[in-house]
């Protein structure tokens, strides 16, 4: 609530609620899990068109909102009395480059100043987005932090996670391709290379890790490739981080690939017991760098 003493204004919030702003995918549920059990009240807006409605079952107050409707965002978790918030899960950010966007989205005025004031000039890549997001929910009240916060023990550790261990060639790869892919984030095209026989078979960039993968396994028909996901450098995680999870361990085995390297401490393995051994099960071998 609203605090005025003459014309200054504060706020105060109940530190017994935690925001949640969801997309697509598993980890909203495995956050919203992890607050639970920390004792919290689990405010959700889930993004139209990203998330998925079981997700309403999981927490104590859900909202379906728009996606550029930041405003609505903003209005329901402050009728809560929330402050800090996570905000994680999917969204396909081809969905800014479709046609009659802004009739499609109708965004409300604070998506405009994000795209037309706070971007203004600038390029468009993930983290100039989301920093822009971040601050625009700030100026309302709603502060995002780090997104990993509940949900630690889903966390790549160093070192190999299956009992299936990276050949020799798979290791020389590993050692080829890390410095590259720490190039691409910094660069923040993409988080995830695939490699062979020291040579990039496919570079993430929009499409997704998923898109990627499939890529690489038409490009490289012979398999045994590797997968390296990685963190930017400076990865601000409060948004973006690394994902991988059974689907991506799915898509590697289909696709010819043998390896998945991601990075420790910096990488949320969904579901990370299942993922390991399906991995375990499919002949694919998990390594944190």
């Amino acid at each position: 609530m609203l605090l005025g003493i003459g014309e200054s204004y504060f706020i105060v919030n109940d530190s017994s609620v935690l925001g949640l702003i969801a997309g697509q995918g598993r980890l909203p549920f495995l956050v919203a899990e992890g607050a639970k059990r920390e004792g919290l009240k689990v405010i959700c807006v889930g993004l139209t068109g990203s998330v998925e409605p079981a997700l309403a079952e999981k927490v104590d107050v859900y909202y379906e909102v728009a996606l550029a409707r930041p405003g609505g965002w903003i209005r329901r978790l402050k009728r809560h009395n929330v402050s800090t918030t996570l905000m994680v899960g999917r969204v396909a950010k081809t969905r800014i480059f479709t046609p009659w966007r802004i009739l499609r989205y109708l965004p409300d005025w604070r998506a405009m100043r994000i795209w037309y004031w706070r971007l203004r000039g600038k390029v468009k890549q993930n983290d100039v987005l989301l920093r822009a997001v971040a601050d625009e929910l700030a100026k309302g009240g709603i502060l995002l932090e780090n997104s990993m916060m509940y949900c630690k023990e889903h966390l790549a550790t160093a070192g190999v996670m299956t009992k299936l261990k990276p050949s020799s060639a798979a290791m020389e790869d590993i050692e080829f391709g890390w410095r590259l892919v720490k190039k691409l984030g910094e660069l923040d095209i993409g988080q995830a290379i695939a490699v062979k026989e020291k040579e990039v078979i496919a570079v993430e960039a929009i499409e997704g890790t998923a898109l990627m993968v499939e890529r690489a396994g038409q490009l490289c028909k012979s398999g045994a490739w590797t997968l390296i996901k990685a963190a930017k450098p400076g990865q601000d995680m409060r948004f973006d981080v690394p994902c991988v999870g059974p689907d991506t361990i799915k898509s590697l085995a289909e696709n010819g690939g043998k390896c998945l390297v991601v990075e420790a401490d910096k990488t949320i393995i969904i579901d990370k017991p299942e993922t390991i051994a399906l991995a375990d099960k499919l002949g694919i071998a998990i390594f944190g760098c």
